[in-house]
């Protein structure tokens, strides 16, 4: 049985046979000149998936911050701290590296 993953998620790129991921093939976010740094707030504090839906609607890309900081959110739950700076994709980049446009 092979399940396929919708194009919003980390595992999209990774193969899975007979219902078994493989080694995680992660996702590329490239960093764009015109992203925006961004100083996480307490109400984020923790919680990517709320950040993801008030920027693109969508609690499913939680994990694009972590791709995009890799060197800050080792942890994309718990490295997610008040205070912590983090660049943000714009939503057109996003779309374009998901091939959601």
């Amino acid at each position: 049985m092979t399940i396929s993953y919708k194009s919003t998620s980390p595992y999209y790129q990774t193969k899975d046979d007979l219902g078994y991921l493989d080694v995680m093939v992660y996702r590329n976010i490239p960093s764009e000149r015109d992203d925006i740094l961004f100083e996480v707030t307490k109400n984020y504090e923790f919680r990517p998936d709320l950040l993801a839906n008030d920027l693109y609607n969508d609690v499913n890309l939680w994990w694009v911050f972590a791709i995009r900081n890799n060197s800050i959110l080792k942890d994309p739950i718990f490295d997610m701290r008040s205070g912590i700076k983090i660049f943000l994709p714009k939503i057109t980049t996003i779309n374009s590296e998901l091939g959601l446009s």
